[in-house]
């Protein structure tokens, strides 16, 4: 080259990238906030039937109700936000806030799980009367609400981790509810009281699994790590296969939320100007945007005697170590 260095910095000059709400994030918001107002009914109907009939189960599926509130109204907070504009301040925008709104909620329900199990175990110690039938009929209204909210959620965009645990907030009621269900049909016909506590506990699993999983995607991605099938040596690995390429070293994949990849690399080329550069530029990011779905690049391209580079030879092809 006859500068040992190239910058390219790429991105699409849409609403995604630019922080502008885009038709998904409209979509999105509209539905979390139809699911919030249905849940919110739902959420009074089950406190007040749980406090009527003294069931713990129905009380534990009306704190999860409470959490799904929560989550659907962060949720929406994290949708609103994250189509602000881009700033000096915030040159990504507020996509992560989406990312951070999933953590707080795999948090909320992490917590709730376990006092869950609490009140299972002194409801366990200390059994109480249970008025089947009014629970039964809260618990079926419920249900019924919760499939409507999942309903109503069901078409959201699997890489969007902030629509996703909210959505799983919803099923897991819907499955709680089943279980609150099941276990005033059992008190209704046998009487036996401690069914309801076992039931509690199950409805506590199903919250505690739901919020690993949520935990442990949010985490990754606020701890800057690559997508599942877009690791840095993936990535490297593939970009040296280019024509002319001599190595790739300082890869970084990263994702501000699960459908927002960006990439930064440095490039070894035999030294050359900077003009013949442009196709191998455009293969490139052809390559890293149908094989990886990498919008957003920013490629240093360097010339083979970089001091910078000499002695890494990371990723080099056989036979041109440096």
């Amino acid at each position: 080259m006859n500068e040992n260095k190239e910058y390219e910095h790429d991105h699409h000059h849409d609403g995604h990238m630019h922080g502008i709400e885009t038709v998904s994030d409209k979509g999105s918001g509209g539905k979390l906030l139809l699911s919030l107002i249905i849940t919110g009914a739902t959420l009074i109907a089950e406190v007040v039937g749980g406090l009527l009939t003294g069931s713990l189960a129905l009380l534990s599926d009306a704190a999860h109700v409470f959490l799904d509130i929560f989550a659907l109204a962060l949720s929406y907070g994290a949708v609103r936000l994250a189509a602000r504009a881009p700033s000096g301040k915030h040159s990504y925008g507020f996509h992560r806030m989406k990312v951070l709104a999933a953590f707080i909620n795999g948090a909320t329900l992490l917590l709730i799980s376990f006092e869950i199990f609490r009140e299972a175990v002194i409801r366990f110690a200390n059994p109480h009367s249970i008025i089947a039938v009014p629970m039964l009929i809260v618990a079926g209204i419920g249900l019924g609400a919760n499939l409507l909210v999942a309903l109503v959620l069901g078409g959201h965009d699997h890489e969007d981790l902030n629509a996703r645990s909210a959505f799983l907030h919803v099923i897991g009621d819907a499955l709680s509810s089943i279980g609150v269900i099941v276990a005033g049909l059992i008190i209704l016909f046998t009487g036996w009281t401690w069914v309801d506590p076992i039931a509690s506990v199950i409805i506590g699993i199903i919250i505690l699994s739901g919020s690993f999983r949520v935990l442990k995607e949010a985490v990754h991605l606020l701890n800057e790590g690559a997508p599942e099938d877009a690791s840095s040596d993936e990535v490297a690995a593939a970009l040296v296969t280019l024509p002319g390429v001599k190595n790739v070293h300082d890869t970084h994949v990263w994702s501000l939320d699960p459908s927002f990849r960006v990439l930064t690399a440095h490039i070894v080329l035999d030294d050359q100007p900077l003009s013949a550069t442009a196709n191998l530029m455009a293969q490139a990011k052809q390559l890293l945007r149908e094989r990886f779905r990498v919008e957003h690049t920013t490629i240093q391209f360097e010339c083979i005697d970089c001091e910078q580079c000499s002695g890494k030879a990371l990723n080099c092809k056989e036979g041109d170590m440096l």
